[in-house]
């Protein structure tokens, strides 16, 4: 056992297999777009995920209430309001209220990231006006409908709530 897993339960969590091999734990969010959840967060608002892309071009254009935390696994992707190019190692901050618009590029054909979000992920159309948006509770009904879906069970999501 390791020393993590024999810790009581709010003192330390523990995932052994970040990048699962079963497929039914990525959770569909839009075509070629899934996330896999790590760590989903009722009281403070927070959820920490794996963003996987399959496609090139725009995802979203967003922002935040809060502070993001971002670290690139595999592949690339950009901003288009900022001038440089997250690749795999990059640590990216994203500080409330920066609008920005995630794109990833022809010839990635995989991106993975970590990222770590206090609040909401508040879509926007061209004019910024609000179209949309996500947060853990939208998360976790999201999880509890696609692993019901795939055979897991809804209560499936319930290792990864605090």
């Amino acid at each position: 056992m390791a020393y993590f897993e024999s810790l009581p339960y709010g003192i330390a969590d523990f995932t052994t297999q970040v990048e699962p091999d079963d497929d039914r734990l990525w959770v569909p969010q839009a075509e070629n777009v899934w996330f896999r959840p790590l760590h989903l967060n009722r009281t403070s608002g927070q959820w920490v995920n794996l963003l996987k892309v399959r496609k090139s071009g725009v995802l979203s254009r967003h922002r935040h209430p809060a502070p993001v935390h971002g670290y690139v696994i595999r592949g690339s992707w950009r901003y288009l309001e900022h001038d440089w190019v997250a690749t795999p190692g990059s640590y990216v901050f994203e500080p409330p209220g920066d609008v920005h618009t995630l794109v990833c590029d022809e010839g990635v054909e995989e991106m993975i990231t970590l990222f770590h979000i206090s609040g909401a992920l508040i879509y926007l159309d061209e004019n910024l006006e609000t179209v949309g948006y996500d947060d853990v509770h939208k998360k976790i009904e999201m999880c509890m409908e696609h692993f019901e879906k795939v055979g897991l069970g809804a209560s499936y999501v319930e290792q990864f709530i605090r």
